[in-house]
């Protein structure tokens, strides 16, 4: 692997201000998929919860899932979005082996919510404001699995295995819109953000929102311009970061590269890139796609979604208490000083301290043992707590 030329993260910020951008992938739990009624489970055998319309058979004819378009709409109000009265899906086409159709089923011009925000609380009590510009449904890829490669990716594989359980899994797409102003807070961030995204899917009981299990997904978008320009720069798009930790190395990493490539003079490449967690690097992936070169157009063989105001509000009123909210209530009812409350949500257990209090431990007890024994162990192996796979038992004496 070639190691390409960075500026420390201290130059990087002296010369240029970052521009971010997160496009979120949240699979949703629902029974069965998004168009078929083939099985939506986790970690089954490969190719066992398939059928015609997955595997993209001639004349199939997909069934829309009801409840996915629900979950959709919960997450679009909990994200202060606006839902659409009327949307519409369209084929978005791409010729990969895990897409049997070769085209995605996804929405385009018309999302189901949109004009959003999230206030994100960074580790100092901060709150930046990241605008939501689109939520939309669609359907997930199978995934490929390379052979014979030293890190397991397409290059320098064998061979390649695909799995088609994960065809047609529902999923609702969270794009910002260009985010600014961040300077160099735009690492933390980046990880504070997708935080927020998952917490909130997850208390709304839409998604396992297991990030190892790729139930969350960021696509991290990064560009450079010179402090007082207001023209954005080339933007590099670091796709499928599956931990919190990673995508705030992946940034840092990204605003490094582009302004090493920037002060030698040469211009930023738009493409994909690929993270590798080993090495904390991203490597080049492909050129990056405009809407022009997935050639949408409406699909045909699905009616519009009509979401009238009735049902919203029926949905509306089944959301569960605001994250904000639910934090507040958490921290007063442990007892908490503020920054020992705010080392817990940086630290990311506060679920799991809520479980073990709930198990018959006290507050100060359980943290303790989180924020000492685990989060240490955590640090110690450089990954986040959620990775070590520990949790609270089930009752505690």
């Amino acid at each position: 692997m070639i190691t390409e030329a960075t500026l420390s993260f201290d130059e990087a910020m002296e010369k240029y201000d970052p521009v971010l951008g997160f496009e979120v992938h949240v699979e949703l739990n629902t029974k069965s998929k998004m168009f078929s009624s083939a099985p939506n489970v986790f970690g089954d055998e490969p190719n066992t919860n398939v059928n015609e319309v997955d595997l993209g058979m001639p004349g199939v004819l997909p069934v829309v899932n009801r409840v996915a378009i629900e979950s959709s709409i919960k997450i679009g109000l909990a994200l202060n979005c606006k839902i659409a009265e009327s949307c519409t899906f369209a084929r978005k086409q791409y010729f990969y082996p895990d897409t049997p159709k070769n085209f995605q089923t996804s929405q385009y011009e018309d999302p189901i919510a949109y004009d959003g925000y999230l206030d994100i609380e960074l580790s100092d009590g901060t709150i930046f404001r990241v605008e939501i510009e689109r939520a939309h449904m669609e359907e997930d890829a199978g995934k490929l699995t390379h052979m014979g490669g030293a890190a397991g990716r397409i290059q320098g594989a064998d061979f390649s295995l695909v799995d088609y359980n994960r065809s047609g899994v529902p999923l609702v797409e969270i794009v910002t819109k260009p985010i600014e102003g961040a300077g160099s807070r735009a690492p933390e961030l980046a990880k504070a953000y997708v935080a927020a995204v998952r917490e909130i899917v997850k208390n709304l009981g839409v998604s396992d929102a297991k990030m190892e299990r790729g139930n969350v997904r960021c696509d991290a978008n990064v560009s450079l311009r010179p402090h007082g320009r207001e023209r954005f720069g080339i933007r590099s798009e670091t796709k499928n970061v599956n931990s919190l930790r990673a995508v705030e190395h992946a940034v840092r990493y990204e605003i490094q590269r582009h302004a090493a490539v920037l002060d030698a003079g040469n211009p930023i490449i738009q493409e994909t890139r690929h993270w590798h967690e080993d090495t904390r690097t991203t490597t080049s992936g492909r050129p990056k796609s405009d809407a022009d070169d997935y050639r949408y157009f409406p699909e045909p063989d699905l009616v519009p979604i009509v979401a009238s105001r009735e049902w919203v509000e029926e949905l509306r009123a089944t959301l569960p208490e605001p994250p904000a909210a639910r934090r507040k209530r958490l921290q007063s009812d442990w007892g908490y000083s503020d920054l020992e409350f705010r080392d817990v949500v940086n630290a990311g257990v506060m679920d799991e301290i809520e479980e073990t209090i709930a198990a018959g431990a006290s507050a100060s007890v359980a943290r303790k043992w989180w924020m000492g024994e685990i989060v240490g162990r955590a640090k110690n192996a450089d990954v986040d707590p959620g990775q070590l796979g520990v949790r609270p038992p089930p009752s505690w004496s």
